[in-house]
């Protein structure tokens, strides 16, 4: 399980672990990038949005939805954000919020990035 202090210095994917759960299918991890670079920016935008409302349900919600993603698909460290976002809306924190969604978005984009360089040199 994913702990929402976890972030390990290293990969923000951890490919091994990505590949086991794919079964080395690297269309399948294509696949995977695809529907992540369509559907997380939305889900970002609703978290932004619930945030900025100071819905806490909705930052709850949202949260746990993107951890979910992002632990399917070993964003190891992006996960882990989420989950401190997921606890921080559960509990109704507000200090440090912003800090941690840009650490989310963040270690999102890093993942993404290592991902498309992993799916491309697959490609080679």
């Amino acid at each position: 399980m994913i702990q929402p202090d976890d972030r390990s210095p290293g990969l923000s994917v951890d490919l091994q672990e990505l590949l086991t759960r794919a079964d080395n299918d690297r269309e399948l991890l294509r696949e995977l990038l695809r529907i992540i670079r369509e559907e997380f920016p939305c889900l970002l935008q609703s978290l932004q949005e619930a945030v900025i409302r100071g819905d806490n349900k909705g930052l709850e919600v949202k949260a746990h939805t993107i951890k979910g993603m992002l632990a399917n698909v070993s964003f190891t460290r992006a996960a882990a954000s989420a989950a401190c976002l997921e606890r921080m809306g559960q509990q109704c924190v507000t200090q440090g919020l912003p800090e941690e969604l840009a650490r989310l978005e963040q270690e999102a984009s890093l993942a993404l990035a290592e991902l498309e360089t992993f799916c491309t040199e697959m490609i080679r």
